[in-house]
């Protein structure tokens, strides 16, 4: 028989596309990638798994491999996806595609199936991934199969199959949107959430953060320690990617910070509307750029700044393991060698204010910026300057004059 690897999450959605791909006629091997997605009882997926058919199920954490390979160096770039969103839920889609791709090539599988659908973005996030690290590896997305599609028109067909099968789910009540969680973020989207005049902070039920309104009555403060622009520690104490994620998730959640709502352009060409929350991701992001305040000079940071909308789209659309993205991210490593330091932010009711910033390769002087007399800033020297910056607007105004 063929064998199939099914990115799997023992949801609705995946346990039937499980039995779907076994009446197709493959062996399936199930994979649930570990991204800090909640799940009570990791166990239970395997043994669901396992019940229901599949030939191999295992359990793969890439938590910190997320976090380290991944987040950190589109941190780096400051890349935020149409200046807003931070691409939660589009950087772990490429690291579970090659996880799943490192598991077809350990059971000898030829197919690659997940169970996004064909009007979102994951889809084009997992296939371009799985395309570029293995251009022979068939793609299955059910979603996209009309026979699938004319066979579960909805959920009560879904829920009708694993009833059938015996496949046990939870067949609660729709909610009125749906959301994705990992240790970076959780996206709330669809639903209620579709009409973009209804208040999403009315409709969504938090995971990670409390309100603004009903944060401490008082500022907390939090240090956060960089080496060559990555995030190596918290108040002072070392701790590893996901340790500094996760840590930062509880300080900057229960102080109210990083909730968006953002109507975005997907990258198969419609707008949808999400809402998002990522508390530690924020607060790395501005003390990351409040570092770079320090210690970047001003053309690298502009060529920095040109350049991230179009890494944050390639990460949006899926192309992560490409030639282009390669020396990009060699790039950032090689700009990012003086953004060490440390930043001391103060969190109150989800804003984030700068309290510190010091670095052993701090750019600012003290001397040269002083408004006080005395200063090694010569101000007579600003003369020639401006004459010879001036120049060429001097011309073009005489020009004018001669022509109008």
């Amino acid at each position: 028989m063929p064998s199939c690897v099914l990115a799997y999450s023992g949801g609705l959605d995946t346990s039937v596309i499980l039995g779907w791909l076994q009446d197709e006629g493959y062996d399936v091997h199930c994979v649930y990638v570990d991204v800090g997605q909640p799940c009570e009882d990791r166990e239970a997926i395997l043994k669901k798994a396992h019940d229901c058919g599949a030939k191999s199920a295992r359990i793969v954490d890439a938590q910190e491999e997320m976090c380290r390979d991944f987040a950190f160096p589109v941190l780096q770039w400051q890349a935020k996806y149409e200046n807003i969103y931070l691409l939660g839920t589009s950087i772990a889609r490429p690291l579970i595609s090659k996880v799943c791709l490192q598991v077809c090539r350990e059971v000898g599988a030829d197919a690659y199936a997940h169970g996004a659908t064909g009007k979102g973005n994951d889809q084009c996030r997992f296939q371009l991934a799985a395309e570029a690290l293995n251009p022979d590896i068939k793609i299955i997305a059910p979603w996209r199969i009309e026979k699938f599609r004319k066979a579960f028109p909805g959920r009560t067909e879904l829920i009708a199959y694993c009833e059938q099968k015996g496949i046990p789910v939870k067949a609660s009540a729709a909610k009125p949107y749906s959301s994705d969680e990992n240790c970076l973020h959780i996206s709330y989207e669809a639903g209620k959430l579709e009409d973009p005049n209804v208040c999403g902070v009315d409709i969504v039920d938090f995971g990670m953060t409390v309100s603004p309104q009903a944060a401490p009555d008082a500022v907390e403060s939090v240090s956060i320690q960089f080496e060559k622009g990555i995030p190596v520690g918290v108040n002072g104490k070392k701790l590893s990617p996901l340790q500094i994620v996760l840590e930062l998730n509880k300080i900057a959640g229960r102080n109210g910070v990083g909730r968006i709502d953002i109507v975005e352009n997907r990258f198969v060409g419609m707008k949808s509307r999400g809402v998002y929350e990522a508390p530690a991701m924020t607060v790395l992001y501005h003390a990351h750029q409040t570092l770079e305040q320090l210690t970047l000079d001003r053309d690298l940071v502009n060529l920095r700044d040109r350049l991230s909308p179009e890494v944050a789209q390639m990460v949006y659309y899926g192309f992560w393991y490409v030639s282009k993205m390669d020396a990009l991210l060699a790039f950032i490593k090689e700009a990012q060698q003086p953004v060490t330091g440390e930043v001391v932010l103060g969190l109150y009711k989800g804003n984030i204010i700068n309290q510190g910033r010091t670095s052993p390769n701090s750019l600012y002087d003290e001397a040269i910026a002083s408004m006080e007399g005395g200063g090694s800033y010569n101000q007579t020297d600003a003369e020639g300057f401006l004459r010879i910056m001036g120049l060429p607007s001097r011309v073009q105004a005489r020009a004018r004059a001669r022509k109008y």
